[in-house]
């Protein structure tokens, strides 16, 4: 399927200097993932993320109103500390 470079572009502002558009030239000499050199697989692959040296939260899983959530990360970046300082200040006795 052909990307559409008009809808690339204007979704995203126009033209990116830094990603420059694939051409079908660029497209005919990629290689797929499993025809690179192994040592470069390996480079590239993405592992689980491993244990924190000093972890400071504890994972866990929490369920939200709809317009709860949105609310929060309609805050942007950060909304998930945000949580965890709101719950802080509540319920935390220092």
């Amino acid at each position: 399927m052909p990307l559409n470079t008009d809808i690339v572009a204007s979704a995203h502002g126009g033209p990116d200097a830094d990603n420059p558009e694939w051409t079908k030239e660029k497209f005919a000499r990629a290689k797929r993932f499993h025809e690179l050199p192994p040592a470069l697989q390996r480079a590239l692959k993405r592992g689980k993320r491993g244990p924190q040296k000093a972890p400071t939260k504890e994972l866990i899983s929490v369920r939200l109103s709809p317009d709860v959530l949105s609310a929060l990360r309609a805050t942007g970046e950060g909304w998930q500390t945000l949580i965890d300082d709101t719950l802080r200040r509540q319920f935390v006795k220092r």
